[in-house]
């Protein structure tokens, strides 16, 4: 999901309206993925035109009211990068600043209702850019965290609950990973003064339930995703010609034997994902025999045998800048 960084940690209410988060809508009204185009500038690509929205009925929708262009804690706005933007992993929820006030906000590509998130969690701390934070949500978009890229790893990382209205802070030091697939439970890692990593699972008041120091083989390998139990973690092994899956328990520093993937060796996993079902699913970045980017399939897996029907596949448009996948 997030590429982010005992403290006690804090839940406060929201001063801002509660945004009311409801079941996400079958069909093809949701989001396949986001871009921002890409223009030439001299010898290289810069990003241009409007955060765009591919919905899973083909169709484009376009962000008019979303940041493009970060901007720095000094107000200088960087036109050679793109701010930083969330999509559910249902696709439903899309997380962005807004231009008009450069609030976060989070919008409902159903409904098309835009609302900004609860008190200061829409506002960026003193002396951080648009740049210095990532984001990312539960699966089915009731919670987002914001981890924030502060140079010191000293400012709590806040999850926002969007149905409640509330926040609650996770340590600093510590780079939120994944959320379980209901939202419950969020993973983060550290790295300690042993250079070792550390594995810990917070529930939905801010709790620690679990934590380890992790083996290698969990540790340098990605990506990775938390189960609804709060203690098993899924991660995806790709040293060898074909792709394989282990687990590892938190609450007993055991790790599974590894099951390989049947999927073809021109896909590269990218996100990994626990259904509610207790099978998993896979996003691959897909590769012509050159190493060409072509698009993406996703995956169901069954992570006793290893198979990996197909549930999605895609091309991405041509000379786009970035793009974004639900979940990401």
């Amino acid at each position: 999901m997030l590429h982010t960084r005992g403290l006690a940690v804090l839940a406060v209410a929201a001063a801002a309206s509660t945004l009311m988060i409801t079941p996400a809508a079958a069909g093809t009204n949701t989001v396949r993925y986001a871009w921002v185009d890409g223009c030439a500038k001299k010898d290289y690509t810069v990003p241009c035109g409007p955060w765009t929205l591919t919905m899973r009925s083909g169709k484009d929708l376009v962000l008019k009211d979303a940041v493009v262009f970060p901007e720095s804690a000094g107000g200088k706005v960087d036109k050679e990068a793109n701010a930083p933007l969330a999509v559910s992993g249902n696709g439903r929820y899309v997380n962005y600043f807004r231009k008009s006030d450069s609030r976060l906000v989070v919008r409902d590509v159903v409904t098309g209702s835009v609302k900004a998130l609860p008190g200061k969690a829409a506002i960026l701390p003193k002396g951080l850019g648009m740049s210095d934070l990532d984001l990312g949500f539960s699966n089915d978009g009731r919670r987002l965290v914001i981890d924030y890229l502060d140079f010191s790893a000293t400012k709590p990382s806040v999850v926002v609950d969007l149905q409640a209205g509330t926040t609650s802070k996770l340590p600093g030091g510590e780079f939120v990973q994944s959320f379980s697939p209901d939202g419950e439970y969020v993973l983060t890692s550290r790295s300690t003064d042993d250079n070792t990593t550390e594995f810990a699972v917070y529930d939905g008041k801010g709790d620690k339930m679990h934590s380890q120091v992790v083996p290698q083989v969990v540790s340098n390998n990605s990506p990775i995703a938390l189960a609804d139990d709060g203690a098993t973690v899924a991660l995806v092994i790709t040293g060898s010609k074909k792709a394989r899956l282990r687990t590892y328990d938190l609450s007993t520093d055991e790790v599974s034997e590894a099951v390989t993937l049947r999927y073809p060796a021109t896909e590269s996993p990218t996100r990994l994902l626990w259904e509610t079902s207790g099978k998993l699913s896979v996003w691959n970045m897909r590769s012509n025999a050159n190493g060409d980017l072509q698009g993406y399939t996703k995956r169901t897996i069954d992570p006793n045998s290893g198979a990996s029907p197909l549930a999605d596949s895609f091309r991405f448009k041509s000379g786009i800048w970035t793009w974004w996948l639900p979940g990401d």
